[in-house]
């Protein structure tokens, strides 16, 4: 009797399940409820204790599956999905938005983490990897992006933070490799969201790609400081909170051992500050660069040079505009998104774009800071980094902290921007303005009268 209570508690919990999952899919919530009664009319009969005992324990890893790899989205493009709203839950599954068959992959998934498949190293193994792509506002991230996908379509602006995803073959006949892609649209503003894309599921498996707008330099140091810092953060948070987690699942393993490790023989080991996952920095619209002059392409060029040696980053200058630098991108995003290998050219010309994968640079080769108006020394700088913002920000000073806070509204962002609507707020406020004042005044001339 004891037993069959625990089946109907699981029975109620898993319909519980599937209304916090799929809430407001009413097609999902119908496949779903379908499933699970299936699922018990066709066990109902089983007297085996040791059986019911098996089911149940499976049908409780399985719910803790749904709760915890699964991420609502909506499909807003061919190959592209949007967030509907945040969940706790964090895993696309290739794209799939079949619902009725999360079921049958949740319970794949606790299989394969009992019986421990998928850590060989075979052909027939599909692997995974996690690529989230931040950086300057409308810096060219999603056109860059659907280039190294080779996706022929318009680039639209970023909506918060988008979903994609890109697969590729490793042979005939063989299982595709999958990329999970994350774009963070709003430059800094929306720097909250990288939560959702850095994850216990994803970090072992995740790459960043920080797109810097060459054209805009004044935005360009704090745009990186900003962001790295908050991955940084995430990072150290998700893989803090994976020593909570019991030891048996696969995922909490590898997230305890996502930590980088250098080679014994890496340039300036003991003085830099390597990033928790491997990091590409692209510098942005080369084209526009060019046009700088000599000495502050130099500051700008050197200066990312630093930054991509401090944390350990390949370094690139591309431009959506040259076939060449889009196919050395490429290969570079293709190495983070696929393993692929990301080519040998290595370029520090500073009358040239930059091409530096990450070991391939020094300290001793980048030499000082550019800086020739001011004595280095008279900065006090409390450590090399801080140095070079100094100088930098000398040379380009950062944006008015003014200009920034208004990017934390989307709501006045150009980009967003829709007249009808617009016009119907200006008026809504203005209404809003006048009943305050009227509300105002009712008070003064209530404390007039008592």
């Amino acid at each position: 009797m004891g037993t069959r209570l625990k089946v109907l508690s699981l029975f109620k919990k898993l319909h519980r399940t599937r209304i916090d999952v799929f809430r407001d899919d009413e097609r999902a919530l119908t496949a779903a409820r379908l499933k699970i009664n299936e699922e018990f009319k066709k066990n109902k009969n089983e007297t085996s204790e040791e059986n019911i005992e098996k089911m149940i324990k499976m049908g409780s890893d399985v719910e803790t599956v749904l709760r915890e790899a699964v991420l609502q989205v909506e499909h807003v493009a061919e190959n592209k999905l949007c967030m509907r709203y945040s969940l706790p839950l964090h895993l696309v599954v290739a794209g799939q938005l079949i619902s009725d068959t999360l079921w049958e992959l949740a319970a794949a998934e606790v299989q394969s983490q009992e019986s421990g498949a998928g850590d060989g190293d075979g052909d027939e193994t599909v692997c995974e990897r996690s690529v989230f792509l931040m950086g300057s506002k409308a810096g060219g991230k999603t056109s860059i992006l659907l280039r190294c996908l080779e996706r022929d379509e318009p680039p639209k602006p970023t909506l918060a933070l988008e979903y994609t995803f890109g697969r590729r073959a490793r042979g005939h006949n063989t299982p595709k490799d999958i990329a999970h892609l994350w774009e963070l649209g709003g430059g800094t503003s929306l720097s909250d969201l990288i939560q959702i894309p850095i994850t216990l599921v994803s970090i072992s498996s995740l790459s960043v790609v920080l797109v810097l707008d060459l054209s805009k330099p004044n935005a360009l140091w704090g745009t990186m400081e900003k962001l790295l810092h908050a991955a940084q953060a995430q990072v150290e948070k998700v893989s803090s909170n994976a020593q909570t987690f019991k030891p048996g699942a696969k995922q909490h393993k590898a997230a305890r051992s996502a930590a980088r490790v250098l080679p014994k023989d890496y340039p300036d080991k003991e003085l830099i500050s390597p990033f928790p996952v491997p990091l590409l920095i692209v510098g942005s619209k080369y084209d526009l660069f060019q046009e700088f002059e000599s000495d502050k392409k130099k500051v700008i060029s050197k200066t990312l040079r630093f930054l991509a040696h401090y944390y350990t980053a390949s370094l690139i200058f591309t431009s959506i505009k040259s076939e060449s630098l889009m196919s050395k991108t490429k290969s570079f995003f293709s190495h983070l998104a696929f393993g692929l290998d990301r080519g040998k050219t290595v370029s520090c010309d500073y009358s040239k774009p930059l091409i530096i994968p990450a070991g391939a640079d020094s300290f001793s080769q980048i030499g000082s800071p550019p800086t020739t108006d001011v004595d280095i020394m008279s900065l006090h700088a409390k450590n090399p980094k801080d140095l070079w913002k100094k100088v930098y920000e000398r040379v380009f000073p950062s944006e008015s902290s003014g200009e920034q806070r208004d990017l934390k509204d989307p709501g006045k962002d150009p980009q967003y921007s829709e007249p009808q609507i617009d016009a119907m707020r200006a008026q809504k406020d203005q209404e809003l303005e006048q009943y305050k004042r009227n509300a105002a005044k009712s008070w003064k001339e209530l404390e007039l009268e008592t």
